[in-house]
C-alpha cells in the first residue's frame, strides 16, 4: 500500500479499536502519532506517543501540530456520568476540530456510534438522512460531534467522515451482534476508505460487516468505497446455541441501540 500521508494522528490509540488501527493504518503513513490518556506500550519505529487528556486544549493543539489527518477514536467509550462525557467527548472533540482548523488539517475521521440513533427501530431500516435519536448521554455526545463536523465542513471546509460503529469486537458475543458486528479487519477497511476517498464533505457511514440481516441502508456513504469482507455466519451456530432467545417485544431487541435504550441516567447510579 502506498504511503499517502506523512503523519496520521490517532486518538484513543490505547483502546480496543485504536490498537487495531495502529496495525492497519501503518502502511498509509510515514509516522503514526498515537494519543491517549493511558500509557501506550510497544511503540514501533514508525510510532510516537502523546499522553494527555482531550479536555486539555493546549495538549490537543500540540498533538495536532504537523499532522496531515486525524483519526479521532478517543473519549469515554461507554455511557458515563455527565461530567466525564462533557469533558472527554464534547469538549475534547471541540478541541480536536479547533486544532484541525488552526493547524490546517483538512480531514477528520470520527468514531461516532449507533448510539447516536439508538432509539430507531430495526424495522425502520433507516439511512443516514434519518434524524438523530440518541439513547444515552454517550449517544448525545456522538450527535454533538456529528453536528460539529457538519459545522466545520460548511464554515471552514474541514471534511469529516462520521463512522457510526455498531459492535466491533474480536467476534460476536450475543445474538444482537450477529447483525451489528464489525470485524476488526472491516473496521480497518472502513477507516482506510474514509481516509482515502477523494472527496467526502461531511459523510455519515454505518460501520458493520457484511452480515446477513441488513438493518440500515448505507448507500448514502457509497462514495467512500467501503466494501466489508467479513460476516458473522461462521459464528451463528455457536452464538445461538449458547444464548437464549430474547423477548422480541423488549425495547433492547427492537431498537438499534440495544440495551443502552434501557439504561437510566448515569448520574443516578453515581449518586448511589
Amino acid at each position: 500500500m502506498t504511503q499517502l500521508f506523512d503523519t496520521i494522528l490517532i486518538t484513543g490509540a490505547a483502546g480496543r479499536l485504536g490498537t487495531e488501527l495502529r496495525r492497519g493504518l501503518a502502511p498509509l503513513a510515514r509516522k503514526l502519532r498515537l494519543a491517549d490518556v493511558a500509557e501506550i506500550g510497544d511503540l514501533q519505529p514508525n510510532e510516537e506517543a502523546a499522553i494527555f487528556d482531550l479536555a486539555d486544549e493546549a495538549a490537543v493543539h500540540k498533538a495536532v501540530e504537523g499532522v496531515d489527518t486525524i483519526v479521532h477514536f478517543g473519549g469515554a467509550p461507554m455511557e458515563r456520568p455527565w461530567d466525564e462525557v462533557l469533558n472527554a467527548n464534547i469538549r475534547g472533540s471541540y478541541h480536536i476540530y479547533e486544532a484541525a482548523r488552526k493547524h490546517g488539517v483538512k480531514r477528520v475521521v470520527y468514531a461516532s456510534s449507533v448510539h447516536a440513533i439508538g432509539y430507531h427501530k430495526l424495522e425502520d431500516h433507516i439511512d443516514a438522512s434519518a434524524r438523530q435519536r440518541p439513547d444515552s448521554l454517550y449517544g448525545l455526545s456522538k450527535c454533538f460531534v456529528e453536528d460539529l463536523g457538519q459545522l466545520y465542513w460548511d464554515k471552514f471546509g474541514i471534511e469529516s467522515v462520521m463512522l457510526r460503529i455498531f459492535s466491533s469486537f474480536p467476534e460476536p458475543a450475543d445474538r444482537r451482534m450477529l447483525w451489528s458486528w464489525l470485524s476488526f479487519d472491516d473496521c480497518i477497511r472502513l477507516v482506510t476508505a474514509a481516509l482515502t476517498a477523494p472527496c467526502v464533505g461531511c459523510t455519515i457511514s454505518f460501520g458493520m460487516s457484511d452480515n446477513r440481516l441488513k438493518t440500515v441502508d448505507n448507500r448514502l456513504a457509497g462514495h467512500l468505497g467501503y466494501h466489508p469482507q467479513d460476516n458473522t455466519e461462521s459464528y451463528r451456530a455457536g452464538v445461538e446455541g449458547k444464548t437464549p432467545v430474547p423477548d422480541p417485544r423488549a425495547p433492547a431487541v427492537q431498537c438499534l441501540g440495544g440495551w443502552f435504550v434501557e439504561l437510566g441516567h448515569p448520574d443516578d447510579d453515581a449518586a448511589g
